[in-house]
């Protein structure tokens, strides 16, 4: 065992973040910490970090444990470079030990070059993602028997994920907070939700976490209207007047005290977040067409020669690295910003609404109610009139915190804020730049269901790599040098494409994505197959299906409530063959597909 938790208790305010919550990490372990905006998830990472104490209960640590956090938006100290910064953050300056000073040095110098940090540049100059790149550098480099990650894939691209994920997986017991389903559907071991001031334990991956999860609130549901029901019947019968009284015993009076008793305590799910989206008047068949285009800042060329043709309906998710000039192509589709070179036609009756990643539209002196309908108490969402607050209650808001300012709110809140805002205007264009930041992962996964059920056309950016996958239908992907492409379908789509497309990869974008997808080309002089392959084929569907067999018995054996009986080297070996079989089972999946392909003829 690391570290423990014993019936924790924490609060701000009436509401207990953590109310008799028990947790215990053993060695080697990846656990996804989870839970809505507000739970206390931060909170109890600087509980086990040491930086903060709790109301009640004990946390036990491992003699001589040493653990580091990396924060959600980590601070830089002031120096002349991130370097000395870095130094000073990680207290290396002050290791006595000069062989360990320079091990240090030495992993720090690799883990900034493994995350593209500048060790040159002035902290107080370096924007948000390249802060947590350089904490993250840090935090890797030390080494800690304990390292907390507080939502480390904010700020970070596609590329600086994969690096992210690469080091968490290399060894190491990790602590990480993220919203990002697909990261911790690679990294996790063990998912802990922080939910109405518990600790609950669920063994295994996100994909895990989800299948139990939802048996568990449905069997909560079941048995809170069993309870309700016999709760119901003894509140009537103590009411029945004289009679009742005449036969009134003891022992079912002191039962129904503490039924009252077990009600007032228990603590409802949380509600949920409830959206629609007006999609406004029907925009025309065109909603944009890009002929030649090309921009540039100074030296900097964005977008380079861009063939585009968006259609309505349409939903384009825009992917590159940061700077590459997905916010840029947004503004130029939209007319906010003219091109240096080439033609834009854009479509008629469009009525565009624009989610900026910067929440730039938000006036932190207004109220609530102002931002989201100045001048009015009343909005108008699908044809409908709703007052105010109700609307606002929607989006998690209670009524008394209508008048409130915006500059009260948490980054969370301000996205649901700026996406109640915006759903209370039609709009057939509807353009999102990076909506996901700072959302729980059931506001995005409502999110979600909402854009696929949208019926009008759908810009988005995201580095959410599932939200990528469950929302579009097609991919605009930056490729370099001013270049993009593109493809069919989301994140998982373009891997794919990018894979097998090798040398096409550096062709400009078309027409369309349906064109694109068209223009592949016939696999040319396709060597016959061999009677060991078409064995081999024969006998791959009975070797998955087993592995799959021996999956589901493990998931079934981990998620069992005592399973965190056995002793550590049992869960460890347990775990391993977990990844085992997920190896073996990508690796026979993408050579069964080799081989039919193989096997279809020319």
């Amino acid at each position: 065992m690391l570290l423990a938790l014993r019936d924790a208790q924490l609060a701000f305010g009436l509401t207990p973040l953590l109310d008799r919550a028990s947790l215990t990490i053993e060695a080697g372990e990846r656990i996804g910490l989870i839970g809505r905006n507000g739970t206390g998830k931060s909170s109890l990472l600087q509980v086990l970090a040491g930086h903060l104490q709790l109301d009640e209960g004990e946390v036990q640590r491992r003699a001589g444990l040493r653990v580091a956090l990396v924060e959600q938006e980590p601070e830089l100290p002031a120096a002349t470079d991130i370097y000395a910064s870095l130094l000073a953050r990680g207290g290396i300056d002050s290791i006595d030990d000069d062989r360990e000073q320079a091990a240090v040095l030495t992993r720090l110098n690799a883990a900034m070059q493994r995350f593209g940090v500048d060790p040159s540049r002035a902290p107080s100059t370096a924007s948000g993602g390249e802060r947590k790149r350089a904490a993250l550098a840090l935090g890797f480099a030390l080494e800690p028997d304990l390292l907390l990650l507080d939502e480390p894939t904010n700020h970070l691209d596609f590329a600086a994920v994969d690096t992210l994920e690469e080091a968490v997986l290399r060894g190491g017991t990790r602590i990480i907070i993220t919203h990002d389903r697909y990261f911790l559907d690679r990294v996790a071991t063990r998912i802990i939700e922080l939910d109405r001031g518990m600790a609950r334990s669920y063994p295994g991956s996100w994909s895990d976490y989800e299948t139990r999860k939802a048996a568990e609130l449905d069997a909560e549901r079941v048995a809170n209207r069993r309870f309700d029901k016999f709760w119901a019947q003894e509140e009537v019968w103590i009411r029945k007047g004289i009679e009742a009284r005449r036969t009134r015993n003891e022992g079912r009076v002191k039962r129904l005290e503490r039924l009252r008793n077990d009600r007032a305590a228990r603590r409802d799910q949380p509600g949920k977040v409830r959206l629609a989206l007006d999609a406004g008047e029907r925009s025309g068949k065109l909603v944009a067409e890009l002929e030649s285009v090309s921009k540039s800042f100074g030296d900097h060329c964005v977008i380079r020669d861009l063939e585009l043709r968006i259609m309505r309906g349409d939903r384009l998710g825009l992917l590159g690295p940061n700077g590459a000039g997905k916010t840029t192509l947004i503004k130029l589709i939209v007319g906010t910003l003219e091109p240096d070179a080439g033609t834009i036609r854009r479509g008629t009756n469009l009525q565009v609404a624009y989610f900026d990643q910067l929440r730039a539209q938000l006036d932190p002196e207004l109220s609530l109610a102002e931002t989201v309908n100045p001048g009015s108490d009343w909005v108008e969402v699908g044809g409908a009139k709703r007052h105010i607050t109700s609307y606002l209650a929607d989006f998690l808001f209670p009524s008394r915190r209508a008048q409130a300012p915006v500059k009260m709110l948490s980054g969370g809140e301000r996205n649901r804020l700026l996406l109640a805002r915006l759903f209370a205007t039609p709009a057939n264009l509807l353009v999102l730049d990076e909506p996901t930041n700072d959302l729980d992962i059931e506001s995005l996964e409502l999110l979600e269901q909402l854009l696929q059920d949208y019926a009008g056309t759908l810009l988005l950016v995201t580095h959410d790599r599932r939200f990528l996958d469950n929302v579009v239908t097609q991919s605009l992907v930056s490729e370099g040098n001013g270049r993009w492409r593109e493809y069919v379908g989301g994140y998982s789509d373009w891997l794919a494409q990018r894979g097998a497309s090798g040398a096409a990869a550096a062709e400009p974008a078309g027409k369309s994505a349906a064109t694109s997808a068209a223009r592949k080309t016939p696999i040319e002089d396709k060597r016959r197959m061999s009677y060991k392959e078409r064995r081999e084929l024969d006998s791959l569907p009975a070797a998955i299906e087993a592995l799959e067999t021996e999956q589901r018995a493990l998931a079934t054996s981990m998620s069992h409530a005592d399973y965190y009986r056995r002793t550590p080297e049992e869960m460890r070996l347990d775990q391993a063959r977990v990844a085992e079989i997920e190896a073996l089972l990508s690796e026979k999946l993408e050579r069964w597909e080799a081989l039919e392909l193989l096997a279809t003829p020319s």
